[in-house]
């Protein structure tokens, strides 16, 4: 049996802190379920070289640009698509740090998040997808 659905449910009905870090890559459906904001993650944040898109660029310049020069747009595509300061233009992404100050960051936000209260949840269990 498939115990994706109920991972991802679980883990988008947490009431625990969530803070998510993009070090590197985060495409399509797995960004989203990385305690992204969709997911009522707390705390975003990405690395300056960290990549947010639907889809990989090369994947993607391969789609729109057929028979095209799919290095020169590839390139094109990162520097326009996949990199943190869109994400973060669009709210999808709290701050870009530098890699050196993640560990405070996230300190902080602990330690912030230490008494987080959603206040009485409705319903504490949902139905669990099957």
């Amino acid at each position: 049996p498939n115990r994706h659905p109920k991972l991802l449910f679980a883990y988008a009905e947490a009431t625990v802190p969530k803070v998510t870090v993009i070090t590197r890559k985060a495409y399509g459906g797995a960004y989203d379920v990385m305690s992204s904001k969709h997911l009522r993650g707390d705390f975003n944040y990405a690395w300056p070289a960290a990549e947010i898109a639907v889809m990989g660029a090369k994947g993607a310049v391969e789609i729109i640009f057929r028979g095209g020069d799919v290095e020169k747009e590839t390139l094109n595509y990162t520097e326009k698509f996949a990199n943190p300061l869109l994400a973060a233009q669009r709210g999808f992404v709290d701050d870009i740090i530098d890699p050196a100050e993640t560990r405070v960051r996230i300190c902080e936000d602990l330690e912030l998040l230490r008494s987080k209260d959603l206040g009485e949840v409705s319903r504490k269990h949902s139905n669990v997808p099957l």
